[in-house]
């Protein structure tokens, strides 16, 4: 069953201060609560892509996060969400989980309030996060505009790197840089795209690069060879260890981008589900070079990757 089936089920929204909600398939819902206030939540939570649980909690608070600050929002509080074995309780795991996450929210200047737990054989983790934006000031995936300058803020790979780790198979210099990359805040970015007065944005999460692009409204021209990916991520792909979220994407999108006649390998690595990506941002040509330098100074810088074209499909060129 089709993701849009099953929010089909939901009855229509009528309250008017629903500025954003599911019909546009963004990155997280935006009620107003006063003329210059709109409170904006999110929720994600999964099972653990990484070996260490600390590290674990860390990515999955800035997963949660990233919605938020794909919609130029600014968080304000969070509610941790877990399922977890009883019977594992008196491991430590799940301390070093939520330590973990509670240290990444701290960093992002809030706290986690409450939350909720369940027994699961199968753990699972993540948060509910609130935060707010001004009405007027939202960065919705629909307002893009032709000849706008498409940035990526992080490199892919992340969904080629957790199979990998599960197999044993993922170099060990590789794994810590998708772990830096997972765990690292979309904050700057999200700051640097509302100076820049960015028309549109999303985070690159379990669609991978294609399926968020194709919720950017107006379609677009990417080269192949300028999106970013982690050093070693292409091996991988070599090995066939795409997870099976990557392959549904590819599935999904297979027959509605004009590839350019990019090989199949490549079409994967563009669809690879990720978790805790970059910001994909739609800037005005006229501020593409100060959303750069606004972001010169950190870690991952953003890459033009391509530009919003109108014509409502996606092409790729080498």
């Amino acid at each position: 069953m089709e993701l849009g089936q099953v929010l089909g089920a939901l009855p229509p929204i009528v309250d008017p201060n629903v500025l954003v909600a599911t019909a546009g398939r963004d990155d997280a819902a935006v009620y107003r609560i006063a003329p210059d206030r709109a409170l904006v939540a999110t929720v994600d939570f999964f099972t653990p892509i990484v070996d260490d649980p600390a590290e674990f909690g860390a990515i999955a608070a800035a997963n949660a996060l990233s919605d938020i600050y794909a919609m130029g929002a600014r968080p304000l509080f969070a509610l941790g969400i877990t399922a977890f074995p009883r019977e594992k309780l008196g491991t430590g795991l799940l301390e070093k989980i939520v330590a973990g996450g509670a240290g990444k929210m701290a960093e992002a200047g809030i706290a986690v309030v409450g939350g909720h737990s369940v027994d699961d054989a199968e753990p699972k983790f993540g948060y509910a996060v609130t935060g707010e934006v001004h009405p007027d000031r939202v960065i919705a995936n629909d307002g893009a505009h032709p000849g706008d300058i498409l940035f990526l803020t992080k490199p892919l790979g992340s969904g080629l790197v957790a199979t990998a780790i599960k197999r044993g198979l993922c170099p060990r210099p590789l794994e810590r840089e998708a772990v830096a990359v997972m765990s690292h805040l979309n904050r700057a970015a999200s700051e640097a795209m509302l100076g820049a007065r960015a028309t549109a944005a999303t985070d690159v999460t379990g669609y991978g690069l294609i399926g968020h692009l194709s919720n950017l409204k107006g379609g677009a021209d990417i080269e192949l060879s300028a999106v970013p990916f982690m050093s070693g991520v292409k091996e991988l792909a070599e090995k066939d260890l795409f997870p099976s979220g990557s392959r549904r994407n590819h599935a999904a999108y297979r027959e509605m981008v004009d590839w350019g006649g990019i090989s199949e390998l490549d079409q994967l690595l563009l669809c690879d589900a990720q978790t805790s990506g970059g910001l994909l941002v739609a800037i005005p040509p006229e501020n593409a070079a100060g959303f750069e330098k606004a972001m010169s100074a950190e870690l991952y810088r953003p890459v033009r990757i391509g530009t919003i074209t109108g014509r409502g499909t996606i092409r790729v060129s080498a």
